[in-house]
């Protein structure tokens, strides 16, 4: 604008300017409204800028009232472009087709390890087994010492793996990814008197060659009961309750003699599946030397253990041909559940 400057210019400015705003529809039309008023070539930018050829005492006047006016459109242009925000405006008509068909929010699920863990649980709380938690990484003297593993060992060279911290100079020894999650019973029993009855669920970590039914990561469900006149009967008794809540009622179930370091005897358990033998655990009665080692009296304190490979159990139940899916985040696998 480079007509002189006036006090009318001013008011009639201000009432195209509102008016014009008020009409602003869209994000476009609001911007394009403050390119053509407060741009560097706006309207009220040209009466600011043409002050300079006014006498001192209408500059002071119209030069007030023209920052006042700045003033008054800034805050209805902030006002303007929060309403048009606020009601949607700001999209294009264009920009939701209101005529395709609803469609279902997507909703994510259970891993199938977590579902299969949780069910295993729940059978064994209704037991009167508690669920006890553990670290992943475990010291040298609970994933093997306390359970009857020594260093020499031979069941080592399977478990042997991915240690942490191996030269660990300290009576709890190295430090590794727990093989299994058995260190949770030393645990739990050097802290509480019998009756002891926990299964402690989680993922365990061993260096084994990966094919379609072993991992080198894995979930693992251990089991411990520990109480005076405890016996092989109640060890089965308890097996044979946790198969057929999981497998059905009319599951059959078989023991046969296994070695397992800290139980003696030992045992595996295996269902009948299509005709077949499979085997889903290993067992047996908690090895005297177990209980010493944990401050328990063995000629009066019995006790059971066992240990359940949940994908193992699930791969069974659903009919998965292959461990390895578990573990490899195929949604096409993962929903099916």
């Amino acid at each position: 604008m480079s007509s002189t400057p006036t006090e009318e210019s001013i008011v009639t400015l201000k009432a195209e300017a509102l008016d014009q705003l008020a009409n602003a529809a869209d994000e476009a039309s609001v911007e394009s409204w403050r390119v053509e008023y407060m741009g560097r070539r706006g309207r009220l930018t040209g009466i600011l800028r043409n002050l300079g050829s006014l006498d001192p005492d209408q500059r002071r006047a119209i030069g007030a009232a023209a920052n006042r006016l700045k003033g008054e459109l800034e805050s209805a242009l902030d006002e303007r472009a929060a309403e048009i925000k606020r009601s949607g405006s700001s999209q294009p008509k264009d920009a939701i087709d209101v005529t395709l068909p609803g469609r279902r929010t997507r909703r994510g699920g259970l891993h199938p390890s977590t579902q299969i863990i949780r069910e295993m649980l729940d059978a064994f709380n209704e037991m009167g087994f508690q669920t006890v938690e553990g670290n992943e990484v475990e010291l040298e003297r609970y994933n093997f010492d306390m359970l009857n593993i020594p260093a020499d060992h031979p069941a080592r060279d399977m478990q042997d793996t991915i240690w942490i911290d191996r030269e660990r100079a300290s009576e709890d020894g190295g430090v590794l990814l727990r093989t299994q999650t058995s260190g949770m019973q030393p645990r739990i029993m050097e802290k509480q008197d019998p009756p002891v009855r926990i299964v402690s669920p989680g993922k365990c970590f061993r260096f084994e060659a990966t094919d379609a039914t072993h991992e080198w990561q894995f979930h693992q469900v251990e089991g411990l009961a520990v109480d005076e006149g405890l016996s092989f009967a109640d060890l089965k008794g308890t097996l044979y309750e946790f198969a057929r809540r999981i497998f059905g009622a009319d599951r059959k179930v078989r023991f046969r003699c296994d070695f397992f370091p800290f139980v003696e005897p030992g045992v595996d358990m295996s269902i009948d599946w299509n005709g077949r033998w499979v085997e889903i655990l290993g067992a047996g009665m908690v090895h005297p030397r177990v209980l010493r080692n944990v401050g328990y009296d063995p000629e009066k304190y019995t006790g059971f253990a066992f240990g359940v490979g949940p994908e193992r159990v699930a791969m069974l139940k659903y009919g998965i041909e292959d461990i390895r899916h578990f573990f490899g985040n195929d949604l096409r696998f993962l929903t099916q559940f």
